[in-house]
């Protein structure tokens, strides 16, 4: 499965150049029934990433944040499958402030094995999986992300677009000093890289949002967990909302520490 490593990121920064072809024009902002906002971005990375990824893999289903809709009894029956959000962070897209990321994740049997998180305006992406490590590249540069051990001071991740009052109230409430604001998936990658520590979410998101960040953090040695402990799971359910969870960097940081 490591051999997929560069062809899967091959297809994740393709994606990356049909939206950064968008980026750099004016460009319509459209809206989905749920409010959230489409641009044309988002469906050119879609069409890139589908028509490629069956010549990689021979044809496993393919759920992505910009297809229609799949029905539960014809998912619940995918124990292979590709989770893919063509561009995650439409509303830092729309800000042009650079956080917005391409995911990819294999998902078997419920869980992300296998991921790959391209952020296209800074030319930075990451691939990995559980028991696979995870490996860097920015630019020319590149590396094996290490998750560091937990410092006297979190580093606590917090969504710039979805701040709720629920996660402020836990911030405030963990007394964690250095508070770092950040969109997309991102806030995996920093943690998988050792640059943050904590992530909690008690927002809503969605399956496709956390897939191949949580393979490519699971591959630096840390981990996404429910409430309950559990690592977080994929296509349990009807419903593609994820739980809440926290998502950590060292598993020394156990979710238990910080409920």
């Amino acid at each position: 499965m490591k051999g997929w490593f560069e062809p899967l990121a091959d297809i994740a920064r393709r994606a990356g150049e049909e939206i950064m072809a968008v980026y750099a024009q004016d460009f319509e902002v459209m809206a989905k029934d749920d409010a959230s906002p489409l641009t044309q971005a988002d469906l050119a990375a879609h069409r890139c990433i589908v028509s490629r990824l069956p010549a990689l893999d021979g044809g496993l289903p393919i759920l992505s944040e910009e297809s229609a809709a799949i029905d539960w009894p014809a998912r619940q029956a995918w124990s292979r499958y590709w989770l893919v959000d063509p561009l995650d962070g439409t509303r830092e897209f729309v800000k042009k402030n650079g956080e917005f990321t391409v995911n990819i994740a294999l998902i078997d049997q419920g869980r992300p094995v296998l991921g790959v998180v391209y952020a296209p305006a800074l030319d930075w992406l990451l691939v990995g999986g559980h028991g696979l490590g995870t490996l860097w590249r920015q630019g020319d540069a590149r590396g094996e992300a290490r998750v560091a051990s937990a410092p006297e001071t979190l580093r606590v991740a917090a969504s710039r677009s979805h701040r709720d009052p629920t996660t402020q109230a836990y911030l405030d409430r963990i007394g964690a000093v250095d508070t770092v604001g950040l969109g997309s998936s991102l806030k995996f990658c920093k943690i998988a890289t050792g640059e943050i520590d904590l992530y909690p979410r008690f927002g809503p998101t969605s399956e496709w949002d956390t897939g191949a960040a949580q393979a490519v953090l699971e591959g630096a040695g840390g981990g996404v967990f429910t409430l309950d402990g559990h690592p977080l799971r994929y296509n349990s359910k009807e419903s593609l909302l994820n739980p809440h969870f926290i998502a950590v960097g060292d598993r020394g940081i156990a979710w238990r520490d910080w409920l």
